[in-house]
């Protein structure tokens, strides 16, 4: 079979077409009662590595459904014009979603530079568990 794209291009087409904010101003961010770090992880990445302090953890199979205003499952924290930082481990799978989130007609959504790895490796802030508040 004969792909029409490779990942790798398929990445290359998302991120030019997305916001990448990087590590400095992600962390500005945290204080900002209007940005909200969504968290598309498995759980259990969550459990062993810990999360962003007060991310969203939204599995990344539902995000979109979470997103669509007609979908059963619509979550109203995405219609109140917050900005959305989407992130995962190393940002590739963060900045499809953003595209796809963004092609979806959400505002203000972008993608970490780097994922959690990045996060981690600068000695940011961490949550160690994955906290009730941080579900919807």
């Amino acid at each position: 079979m004969k792909l029409k794209i490779g990942y790798k291009a398929l990445i290359n087409s998302a991120t030019e077409q997305i916001e990448t904010i990087g590590l400095e101003q992600a962390q500005k961010l945290l204080e900002d009662s209007s940005a909200v770090f969504v968290d598309i992880r498995d759980v259990r990445e969550l459990e062993r590595e810990g999360m962003i302090p007060g991310a969203l953890h939204a599995p990344r199979g539902m995000l979109e459904f979470w997103v669509d205003p007609e979908s059963p499952y619509y979550k109203p924290i995405f219609g109140e014009g917050k900005r959305f930082i989407l992130y995962c481990a190393s940002a590739w799978r963060s900045a499809l979603a953003t595209k796809t989130l963004q092609d979806m007609g959400l505002p203000n959504v972008c993608h970490l530079e780097g994922g959690f790895t990045a996060w981690k490796q600068a000695n940011l802030a961490v949550a160690e568990k994955v906290s009730k508040a941080s579900k919807i």
